[in-house]
């Protein structure tokens, strides 16, 4: 339930990744908000009881003591946010268009506009099997037929027929194809129409679908299967395309176990095996997936020194004895963007800027959570890197009740049941039952949904078409 997002009337000429975006987003100008599109506020807290203070980050913010409920962010802003920050990353970057071959363009997004290379169909053509056919009934039907991949035929005389396949060159002085079952012949080899012929008819001429050097599609436009077969057919190889974000996942927790049954307190990672194909589906390309622990020192490296436009950490973000990753963020001089957002599950969720085209999503521990941080940070900021199309927001009535939170928005997993949401009963924060069996996840604002009640909903990457998704 996308919208391919594609604008007309742009410039023909190749633009920059920037441009690419403003494109995309309708927003030649600068975002809204301060000059430099950062947000205009820092939130603090993570926890639902106060977190100590850690001190001024190196644009000054600080953090304050109270109750979190005040000071995280509300999870329409926090996506807002998200999608402030890349803007400002994609200025401050400029990355330029890359070439990509057309078996590697699926998902991305067009940045130069799609021109004909040829006329389509590139010569007359038959639309359907049966005879090309000159002048009026009856036909001699000459000895050699015209296949498709061959040369040009020898032209047809007044009252010859020549058998023909779909997509074959139509013989010079052709005036119409008569369809297989629209024609018989007689023992002298002679073809009469069974039916009446009308001029022209099954030819498909040349330059019907388009000349050379129309545009076929602007810039913007999301490669989707049909995208890539239009581009092979006006003659293009390769695609000038936004490149995609680069990724790298750090996974943390000393606790976690890579295979096996869980045992002696420890238990299987769930988020290593999901967010690397998660992150391929959103527009990422995921370079590195990297195993910590709870080494905070190993965290500051791997931090410090990732090159990637975006770092995606697993767990760490509360304030718990091994929970260190605003410990590194204030130690490297990282800028929080969003520290906490008043949703559940995911509420310890945050965004930093790390430099000023590089952030940080961190995601909570626990698995629903963590899918609740993938959409409410990631997707914004990875699908504004990408120069991808904002999806349409859409509603549908929910079929049962959903519990709400007394003060926070509500992400509830669910399944999709003609032109209702049923919600799901697995859903809590350290669940994957019920996300795996979802089709969506539905947004319940605080105080809960009635049965009936029209709730937005969030589609998962694979249940709108799959466009980049790859599980290899």
């Amino acid at each position: 339930m996308t919208s391919p997002g594609t604008r007309t009337g742009e410039k023909a000429d190749d633009l920059d990744v920037e441009e690419a975006l403003a494109l995309v987003n309708g927003n030649p100008g600068p975002p809204s908000g301060t000059p430099d599109g950062r947000a205009s506020q820092t939130g603090a807290s993570s926890h639902d009881d106060a977190r100590h203070h850690r001190g001024p980050n190196h644009h000054g913010a600080t953090h304050r003591h109270g109750d979190s409920r005040h000071r995280a962010t509300p999870w329409p802003e926090a996506r807002t946010t998200a999608e402030r920050a890349a803007r400002a990353a994609v200025r401050a970057a400029r990355r330029a268009p890359v070439s990509a071959p057309l078996d590697a363009a699926l998902g991305l997004t067009l940045a130069a506009p799609l021109a004909a290379l040829t006329d389509l169909p590139p010569f007359d053509t038959s639309a359907m099997d049966g005879w090309a056919v000159s002048g009026p009934a009856p036909w001699s039907v000459r000895d050699e037929g015209v296949l498709a991949g061959h040369a040009a035929p020898a032209p047809l005389t007044d009252g010859e027929a020549a058998r023909i396949a779909t997509g074959a060159r139509i013989p010079a002085e052709t005036t119409v194809v008569v369809r297989t079952e629209h024609g018989r012949t007689d023992e002298r080899n002679r073809l009469h129409p069974t039916r009446k012929v009308v001029h022209g008819q099954d030819i498909r001429p040349r330059g019907q679908e388009c000349r050379s050097g129309d545009q076929l599609l602007p810039v913007g436009t999301l490669v989707t299967p049909a995208v890539l077969g239009l581009a092979a057919a006006a003659g293009y190889d390769t695609l000038t395309v936004v490149p995609r974000p680069r990724v790298e996942v750090l996974v943390l927790g000393d606790e976690l176990l890579t295979a096996g049954l869980p045992h002696d307190g420890l238990i299987r990672d769930a988020l290593g095996p999901m967010l690397p194909p998660w992150l391929r589906a959103l527009g990422a390309e995921v370079r590195t997936v990297c195993r910590i622990g709870d080494d905070v020192e190993a965290l500051h490296r791997a931090v410090a020194f990732s090159d990637a436009d975006l770092v995606v950490t697993t767990g760490g973000t509360a304030a718990g004895p091994v929970d260190h990753v605003h410990p590194v963020l204030t130690r490297i001089g990282a800028e929080l963007l969003v520290d906490g957002v008043k949703v559940r599950p995911g509420h310890p969720m945050l965004l930093a800027r790390l430099k000023d085209d590089q952030h940080l999503v961190g995601l909570p521990g626990n698995p629903l959570a963590a899918v609740s941080g993938l959409l409410t940070l990631a997707e914004p900021l990875l699908r504004t890197l990408a120069a991808r199309p904002a999806p349409e927001p859409y509603t549908l009535q929910l079929r049962d009740a959903v519990h709400g939170h007394p003060h926070d928005t509500r992400l509830v997993p669910v399944v999709l049941r003609g032109d209702r949401a049923v919600p799901l009963r697995y859903n809590g924060p350290a669940m994957l039952r019920g996300i795996a069996a979802a089709d969506a996840l539905a947004v319940v604002p605080p105080g809960g949904a009635r049965p009936g009640q029209e709730a937005e909903l969030l589609d998962l990457p694979w249940t709108t078409g799959g466009i980049g998704v790859c599980f290899t």
